[in-house]
């Protein structure tokens, strides 16, 4: 550890120069235009407040690729590997175990009445596997139960929906967390995580975790994808106390996407869209484009949950508001 330190003190007092001078030279550092390039690439408003986050971002990425900001302004466009690195960089990471209980406690019962359905029509699962496939577009009672988690950061929310479902002992699910920020997702496929985020998860689901092996680190890499940063979760599984179980993994995946995109991230009608603590870092007619999308995306009788207070403008005609006293969900009740 103390060797690990060594080695990258030089590179962090190297980047604090650049920060304090991209600071004191307000000229050579055009906020507005860093910020505009932001919005536009993914739609997310960086405050006025944040501008030595925005500094931090710029100068980290600019010294890590050897490049001035100048130049690191000049290669973004052409090249992807930077822009997504600085975009890693940029966002909120930061997200938690059981945010918001009563949301996770709301999509859970969704799932109950689903496998309640099939176990009512188990007699007619034949038949009706037929009339699921010409009506997809609608919650049958032998589909999949799909929920999709936006803007899902590390994985925390994801994975406390896995383990809501299964200490209910549910199976016939899937869930998908997707970001923009690929740093994060590479942490959420671990699914390592540190003592304080343990302390978050209730009694009942703290079966679904276990103390990290000697072997931890090699499990991580065999989970992350081909194009890893190494190192990177080297350090993560180093600063992590504890995994979720592998079972759980198998019903989960992360996937890569930008939800300014039109294009969505599966073919799949979602049961339950969980858009938490996301929506607040759009313009007002960006929220209303991406809720317009996610509509789309929910299957008929499906369900999407917002945080409390969040996009209370929203008036969706095929959507209706459920009247629940801690939850901000809406039903589809039309295509």
């Amino acid at each position: 550890m103390n060797n690990h330190m060594q080695q990258d003190s030089p590179f962090i007092y190297k980047a604090d120069a650049l920060v304090a001078e991209a600071l004191r030279q307000d000229a050579a550092f055009d906020t507005e235009q860093w910020q505009r390039y932001i919005e536009q690439e993914i739609g997310f408003i960086l405050p006025n407040v944040q501008r030595k986050w925005l500094v931090n971002a710029v100068t980290q990425t600019a010294l890590s690729y050897g490049l001035t900001i100048l130049q690191l302004w000049q290669q973004l466009p052409i090249n992807h590997e930077l822009r997504q690195q600085f975009l890693d960089k940029v966002l909120i990471h930061e997200s938690r175990f059981f945010r918001h209980q009563p949301s996770i406690e709301f999509v859970t019962e969704c799932a109950l009445q689903h496998q309640r359905r099939q176990l009512a029509n188990g007699s007619n699962v034949n038949s009706n596997v037929a009339s699921n496939a010409n009506n997809s577009d609608h919650i049958g009672a032998n589909e999949l139960f799909r929920i999709w988690s936006v803007g899902c950061a590390s994985g925390q929310e994801t994975w406390s929906l896995a383990m809501s479902l299964a200490a209910k002992q549910l199976t016939h699910y899937t869930i998908l967390g997707t970001d923009v920020s690929e740093q994060a997702l590479k942490k959420a496929r671990v699914g390592q995580y540190d003592k304080r985020q343990q302390a978050l998860i209730p009694p009942h689901c703290q079966q679904f975790i276990q103390p990290l092996r000697q072997a931890s680190v090699i499990e991580a890499l065999r989970f992350a994808p081909v194009a890893t940063n190494t190192k990177q979760i080297i350090r993560n599984s180093v600063n992590a106390h504890w995994q979720v179980m592998p079972t759980l993994k198998q019903q989960v995946r992360f996937t890569l996407h930008n939800i300014i995109n039109q294009e969505p991230p599966t073919p799949h009608l979602q049961q339950v869209i969980v858009c938490q603590n996301m929506l607040l870092y759009f313009r007002k007619f960006d929220q209303r484009d991406i809720l317009a999308r996610l509509s789309e995306q929910c299957a008929l009788g499906g369900y999407i949950i917002l945080a409390p207070g969040e996009a209370l403008f929203w008036r969706p005609s095929n959507m209706r508001r459920i009247a629940h006293p801690q939850i901000n969900a809406w039903q589809k009740i039309s295509a």
